[in-house]
């Protein structure tokens, strides 16, 4: 998952998840989809009815992916933010494509912010650039298919059957480009959210957020402060997977200066914290994408009100 309290800075960071199969091809499509023929942009999905237009300020609109060359534009931004700027480790076929790509982009939603503001090349028409993204996956499709991602890193079983009447929403693979992290670009990724959240009836939302590096000791002190202070209860609880946990009590619960604690935490976990999100039992170290990631959970029910004012259909400024 990738709102902050700084909202210029909430996507500074992206969402680095547990590595995934690599699908069979690069070129994969989602099943039933025709084949992509270069010069064509065939549609993908229509997202269940959800125009896929969902907002837009100035020269910046928010929208579903609706094509084969835009989940491109996704991947390719993914690759220039997750390896070329932070720490990941591309494998072959990444380097090759220079682009992101595993087998859940085939099933899952591919939510985008895209520049209309773009200078035409020589001999060429201007075409609206991809600097943001986001990636959903609703419960209803990763049943159908091979899961949520998320259970690469914690065992959300237990709370998945626990909750059997509410729908579940999984963000991750969130990144925007450097020059873009601001306000502007973060409220529309938000109200994005909030609509296809509205659209779909999602009761709760759960992803992988990151922490920046692989040594759970020098993040000792946001680590324990989230999970002295910010433990999801019972009822929403999911604990890390037995093979990668890592324990986030390092520092016992007096010897953590929550004010500090706050300030060493990513923006993006910051936000979600604003937002009413808990986190899970244990982090899990991701070394491909050289973060420590910890679980969010944030039921509909628990978000603060005054975001919801801020980002959802009222919200005039956002309209397209």
């Amino acid at each position: 998952m990738n709102l902050s309290s700084s909202p210029e800075a909430a996507l500074s960071s992206p969402v680095a998840l547990a590595p995934a199969p690599a699908p069979a091809s690069l070129d994969w499509r989602p099943k039933g989809m025709t084949k992509f023929i270069p010069g064509i942009r065939k549609i993908v999905r229509n997202h269940g009815g959800l125009d896929p237009v969902l907002g837009r300020i100035g020269s910046l609109e928010v929208r579903l992916a609706t094509t084969t060359q835009e989940i491109r534009q996704a991947q390719k931004l993914r690759f220039k933010v997750f390896y070329e700027e932070m720490s990941a480790a591309p494998n072959g076929a990444a380097l090759l494509s220079r682009r992101d790509v595993d087998a859940y982009d085939a099933i899952c939603d591919h939510l985008l912010v895209l520049d209309h503001d773009v200078k035409a090349k020589p001999f060429r028409a201007a075409k609206p650039k991809v600097v943001g993204t986001y990636r959903l996956l609703r419960q209803e499709v990763a049943d159908r298919h091979q899961g949520f991602y998320t259970a690469g890193e914690y065992d959300i079983a237990p709370l998945l059957k626990i909750h059997p009447h509410l729908r579940f929403l999984e963000l991750g693979r969130s990144c925007v480009l450097k020059p873009y992290r601001n306000k502007r670009t973060v409220e529309l990724l938000w109200h994005g959210i909030w609509t296809y959240v509205l659209h779909h009836r999602i009761d709760v939302m759960i992803g992988c957020a990151s922490l920046e590096g692989t040594d759970p000791r020098q993040l000792a002190l946001p680590l324990s402060f989230l999970h002295h202070y910010a433990a999801a209860p019972a009822e929403w609880q999911a604990r890390a997977v037995a093979k990668r946990f890592t324990a986030m009590d390092i520092l016992p619960k007096d010897q953590v200066d929550p004010k500090a604690a706050l300030h060493a935490l990513p923006p993006m976990i910051k936000g979600y914290l604003r937002l009413g999100a808990t986190f899970g039992t244990g982090a899990v170290i991701d070394r491909q994408f050289g973060t420590t990631d910890v679980l969010v959970v944030l039921p509909v029910s628990a978000i603060n009100p005054r975001y919801i004012d801020h980002f959802g259909p009222s919200a005039n400024r956002h309209a397209a």
